[in-house]
């Protein structure tokens, strides 16, 4: 997968604006997958609201549920670096850690579909120089992630890793 960062035109830094604020992320957070979810399968994984309205990369996320073992499809900010595949577990800026999260860390295997391709992957969670990174990465892409880290208070918002499962 080709790397899907770019900069975003000025109508969107100002949208970015709005997503992290405390009421943009409220009204984002709880309607946004309604659309995105059918949008993302109907393009093939290529066009997204956040995409289009922010310039935000949007990376469709499957993990099996930590209890449940069933399937959940969730779309997450994130990027493609290399082989490698970056989500960030901001949650919009909660106290707590998105369900995907947890989802991961109980069972690491994952697919993946970002820019029409979809793929297995296996997750780890970035730590140390890689996480500081990648979260600098995030911030140059998201602004909004500085706010969400704020918000977040004493929680650490995990950077996800999704490298192509080997065979």
């Amino acid at each position: 997968m080709a790397s899907q960062r770019h900069k975003p035109a000025r109508w969107q830094r100002l949208m970015q604006r709005i997503a992290a604020s405390r009421p943009g992320a409220w009204l984002f957070s709880r309607g946004l997958h309604y659309i995105d979810r059918p949008l993302l399968r109907m393009s093939n994984g290529r066009l997204s609201v956040p995409g289009i309205v922010t310039g935000l990369p949007v990376i469709m996320l499957t993990t099996r549920g930590a209890k449940s073992g069933q399937r959940r499809t969730q779309p997450v900010l994130g990027f493609v670096d290399a082989d490698k595949v970056v989500v960030f577990a901001s949650n919009w800026g909660r106290s707590s850690h998105p369900a995907w999260y947890h989802n991961l860390r109980a069972n690491r295997e994952a697919e993946v579909s970002a820019g029409g391709r979809t793929g297995v992957y296996v997750a780890h969670e970035a730590t140390g120089a890689e996480r500081e990174k990648y979260w600098q990465s995030g911030l140059e892409a998201y602004r909004g992630f500085a706010a969400y880290e704020r918000r977040a208070g004493a929680r650490r918002i995990p950077v996800v890793v999704l490298a192509p499962k080997s065979d």
